[in-house]
């Protein structure tokens, strides 16, 4: 697990690709107000636990908000980490002060044909996969940075992470038929805790269309939205000074855990 920062604590949740590293530029600009706290996904799943890796994520999500010794704790999930950060909130609500979703695919998402073909043959889809990625991390890259020195200076950082932290396919794989096995909806009825969806500009997200993601201003009570310009999917990377920026505005505005506000 990754502590670093000081102040109250973000439980940070990596997307799909499972590697907290991937953000680590997000993890320091979120540090500079805040203790952040996150871990790659397959750390907190067992190989007896690999068949429910949602339970196995909300029991290491309790040891973490455990360790940091401060509750209530906000969650912020990126991508697929959204959908474990909802079901956390809507198993725990006294333990989440606030839920971040960013650019998290909706509950009910099903793959078109051709992540279809990923998910049956996750290995040697590898380097498509791999090739898709890389495309748009480029196409973002243009918008995001103002030179093509900061662009290659982003590019070059992000590659060395993913060579660093390698990915596995098949627990990828493993972990979207886990979700298409759950009742997401059902959670996002139960959950209590402000909510902030935050999206790139509509038309940008090439991964998960922006107007899927806004699914949740209707299924989540209360659900406000905010759009990270000159951002699609991975405006947490891109732009992490002003993501940042967003999440920590949107937490200083709900200091107050709505069932403590609700008891008061």
């Amino acid at each position: 697990m990754i502590d670093q920062g000081s102040g109250r604590p973000i439980v940070l949740i990596p997307g799909i690709q499972g590697r907290w590293e991937y953000l680590a530029g997000t993890v320091n600009a979120l540090a500079r107000s805040h203790r952040v706290l996150t871990f790659s996904l397959s750390d907190l799943v067992s190989p007896d636990r690999r068949g429910d890796p949602f339970a196995a994520w909300a029991e290491g999500i309790d040891r973490i908000i455990e360790r940091a010794g401060e509750t209530p704790a906000a969650l912020v999930g990126v991508s697929f980490g959204g959908l474990i950060a909802l079901r956390y909130a809507s198993l725990h609500p006294n333990r989440v002060r606030a839920l971040v979703l960013v650019s998290t695919p909706p509950p009910g998402w099903r793959p078109d044909p051709r992540r279809a073909a990923y998910l049956k043959r996750p290995r040697l889809s590898l380097p498509l996969f791999a090739w898709r990625a890389t495309s748009t991390l480029l196409h973002e890259l243009v918008r995001a940075r103002p030179s093509w020195p900061a662009r290659a200076r982003l590019a070059v950082e992000y590659g060395g992470r993913v060579l660093r932290a390698p990915v596995s396919p098949t627990r990828m794989a493993e972990w979207v038929h886990a979700w298409q096995a759950s009742d997401l909806e059902s959670d996002c009825r139960r959950v209590v805790a402000p909510t902030l969806v935050i999206t790139g500009e509509p038309g940008f997200d090439r991964v998960v269309p922006t107007e899927t993601t806004l699914q949740y201003l209707r299924l989540i009570d209360g659900a406000r939205h905010v759009v990270l310009p000159g951002t699609g999917h991975l405006g947490s990377v891109t732009k992490p000074a002003d993501f940042s920026e967003v999440v920590g505005r949107f937490l200083a505005e709900r200091s107050v855990h709505p069932l403590q506000a609700k008891g008061a």
